[in-house]
């Protein structure tokens, strides 16, 4: 049998359900006689409420109630939402301001949810939220990431929520008085909207006391520790499930107002209740990504070596606390801050303000692509400056093999590491030596190409334990219950394969149940990518003690010690013995004793350390002077991803990722206006990547085994959109270079490029 070793391309056995409309989303799965719940948002940024009159609406056609925040508290709920503070520098606590689940008093950010009307149908319940009587008293907005303005919470009378650093800034800034050389840049990261295929939703219903919330969320535990909170209400009266999810990338771990009002709601009228979202609203309300500027600045000594780092930055975190925002967008900044070079001096200062907007935490890569980014267009402005080859450059400030086990200036204790053998792969598979042919044939046509590099580490984050439960049924089929959730990368493939290998139990008999707090009591969701890793070493764990307990019961089936059984992942064996069973084979044995303490087993495992996928992307880009428009021709990966169970769905995962990266450098990008509206609330303004704005990727895999993990496998599920952000802006800056533009920002569309290129046209006359 092959094993996982092999690195077996299975197909996604997931996929066929969800091509024939066979997926079970949140909105497939309602109750029948679920009401309808549609969410009245707030039209302006900022303002105080002076009139919130329901009285029509809820004796409209169809309605069964309409819920204020005044209506929550009556219930007796608490109100706020799930905030993370930090600390500042200065030793005090960042700012802590409530955000209510409904909007109380003030409104702050357009689409923040008012109130809610619950109606027989959505229709009707859309009608009735036209006759919500909605008056404000418009207050300025604040849309800049600055001290200052109109006070959004009176616990920051500057709007900063925090001023955190990490590092030695003394140390760092003698580093930077006595370097022969500093080079400096100013980075943009433009706001983006996570855009899921799947909008967020849920049904709430209510039976004896307990909840259920389903949601399309990326693991139940932590909405179900919200729900205890917000309801009072103990583990066995909350249940949280989520069903098939299209689409997570970090929106949809958090918490959201819309689920507390939706199950308020199911409860105060004893009926279910149900929520989807639908585009627009979506826009208005998923928490974003990036939003944030950076100056970061080397020091170098004589001979190119990288002395000191230090990076100030200032991002947006919209109109409240979130859950996760501020220390995704500070501590994991830091966290791969010094990339792949050895630098141990160090200084990160994060600074973070309120503004009238939807709350925009580090989603889609979760704060690596930010770290990498800023670093990397950083690296390529360095190279520029002190007339090196962008590529030797890195070379000379690789961490070398012989230095690992490596701790980073920023206390990342990497295991493993072969950059520079990456790199030249990379070379070789972007035919980087025939890339000045290809620049030389493009300026006859008048057209500019670019070529890009970026090589980026993540280190792989969230909960490092996870569990695994395994249970054999009676028609002969296996259930393997995961602590993680699936949203669109194929877990089912990936863990019924696994287990397959490790057991030999046909994959097609193995079914992965996964989003049920009821079923599965404890694990860390999918975020960080990490399910596959940590889900795969407790799955270990859990085989380990399913062999012990199986070879236990053979030692007197068969008649021999225990000690002297074995199991080579198919069949136990020993010898002076001719039987030979299979696992399922031991599962029935046990049945027919009455052994059913031996048809299910469950293990849970810790990672000893995290594992750190690294690579190399390099981007190719032509660009139209008399037009501006960019097209990404050539795009190549050569990722250590450690060893992969699957390749094929590791390759999707990079590509899926570079698409997101390239969509955010090329075209996305979330525009408010003074008064802080949406002006891309729609796909007609928001410009997502198609499939002609996306070259052929090329993947290739040089894996250099991770040793934080049994398997030696390092996680791939936000490599794609790290490396391709700064590969893509590196090639476009490349590109523009030689016609004089100094300083390219992304999103790099048409209009602003051709700007850039008659403005230093015009500068250079």
């Amino acid at each position: 049998m092959e094993k996982f070793g092999k690195s077996q391309p299975v197909k996604r056995v997931e996929d066929v359900r969800f091509l024939t409309g066979e997926g079970r989303y949140v909105d497939d799965i309602a109750p029948a006689d679920a009401l309808h719940a549609y969410f009245f948002r707030s039209p302006v940024a900022h303002g105080v409420i002076t009139t919130l009159d329901v009285t029509d609406a809820a004796e409209a056609e169809g309605v069964h109630a309409v819920l204020t925040i005044k209506d929550l508290e009556a219930a007796g709920m608490d109100i706020s939402m799930a905030a993370t503070v930090l600390q500042n520098r200065d030793g005090s606590e960042g700012a802590k301001p409530l955000r209510p689940m409904l909007a109380k008093d003030r409104v702050r950010f357009v689409g923040e949810p008012v109130a809610v009307v619950i109606a027989e149908t959505m229709n009707q319940a859309r009608d009735a939220a036209e006759l919500i009587m909605f008056d404000v008293d418009d207050l300025p907005t604040h849309m800049t990431l600055e001290r200052g303005g109109e006070t959004l919470h009176p616990e920051a009378p500057d709007n900063m929520a925090f001023d955190w650093g990490m590092g030695d800034e003394e140390a760092t800034q003698k580093a930077f008085d006595a370097a022969a050389k500093t080079v400096s840049l100013n980075v943009g990261d433009n706001r983006i909207i996570v855009n899921a295929m799947e909008p967020r939703g849920c049904y709430a219903e209510w039976a004896d006391g307990k909840v259920h919330v389903s949601n399309n969320g990326q693991g139940v535990w932590v909405h179900k520790g919200n729900l205890k909170r917000v309801f009072g209400l103990d583990d066995d009266h909350v249940q949280v499930t989520n069903p098939d999810t299209g689409g997570g990338f970090g929106m949809k771990a958090a918490a959201y107002p819309e689920y507390f009002s939706v199950a308020q709601a199911a409860r105060a009228l004893g009926r279910p209740v149900r929520w989807m979202s639908d585009r627009t609203e979506a826009m208005l309300s998923d928490n974003g990504g990036r939003d944030l500027t950076s100056l970061a600045e080397f020091a170098f000594d004589d001979n190119n070596k990288i002395t000191a780092y230090r990076v100030s930055t200032k991002c947006n975190l919209g109109a409240y606390n979130s859950q996760f925002g501020q220390p995704i967008q500070a501590l994991l900044f830091s966290k791969v801050l010094m990339g792949v070079y050895d630098v141990q001096t160090t200084w990160l200062q994060v600074e973070g303000y309120y503004t009238n907007t939807v709350q925009t935490d580090a989603y889609r890569g979760a704060g690596r692509p930010e770290a990498i980014y800023v670093l990397e267009r950083l690296m390529d402005r360095a190279a520029r400056e002190l007339g090196v080859d962008p590529w030797e450059l890195r070379r000379i400030n690789f961490i070398k093999p012989e230095q690992f086990p490596y701790t980073s200036a920023t206390g990342e204790l990497y295991d493993v590491g072969e950059f520079n053998r990456l790199l030249t792969r990379v070379a070789v598979e972007a035919d980087h030596d025939g890339f000045a042919a290809r620049k030389a044939a493009d300026a006859a046509k008048g057209l500019l190409r670019g070529q890009g590099l970026c090589y980026y580490i993540e280190s792989i984050l969230g909960d490092p334990a996870e569990g695994a439960k395994v249970a054999f049924n009676e028609d002969g089929t296996v259930f393997i219950y995961v602590g993680t959730q699936s949203n669109g990368q194929g877990h089912e493939t990936v863990y019924a394969q696994f287990l397959s290998d490790q057991t030999g139990i046909p994959a097609e008999l193995i079914h992965v149940i996964q989003g049920d707090s009821d079923l599965i009591k404890q694990g860390g969701g999918t975020g960080g990518s990490r399910s596959v890793t940590t889900q795969s070493t407790a799955t270990l764990a859990t085989v380990a003690k399913m062999t012990e307990a199986f070879t236990a019961f053979l030692s007197e089936e068969m008649g021999v010690p225990a000690a002297q059984i074995s199991f080579d992942d198919e069949r136990f064996r020993a010898d002076g013995s001719n039987m030979t069973p299979t696992m399922l084979e031991v599962a029935e044995m046990a049945r027919q004793k009455g052994r059913d303490d031996l048809l299910v087993h469950h293990e849970r495992a810790t990672l000893p350390g995290r594992s750190y996928p690294n690579g190399a992307h390099v981007s190719e880009v032509v660009i139209d002077p008399e037009t501006g428009v960019v097209t990404v021709d050539r795009y190549t990966v050569v990722d250590d991803f450690g060893n992969l169970i699957n390749p094929m769905l590791a390759e999707g995962q990079v590509h899926g990722g570079v698409v997101q990266g390239i969509g955010q450098a090329i075209q996305e990008h979330v525009v408010y206006d003074e008064d802080g509206q949406l002006l891309t609330a729609s796909f007609m303004d928001y410009a997502i990547p198609r499939a002609a704005d996306v070259p052929f990727v090329s993947f290739s895999s040089e894996p250099v085994p991770s040793t934080a993990n049994l398997m030696g496998m390092k996680g791939c599920g936000e490599a794609g959109t790290v490396g391709a952000l700064a590969a893509v802006s590196n090639a476009v800056q490349d590109a523009l270079w030689e016609r004089g533009v100094r300083q390219a920002d992304m999103p790099f569309t048409p209009h602003k490029v051709w700007a850039l290129l008659n403005d230093s046209a015009i500068a250079a006359e």
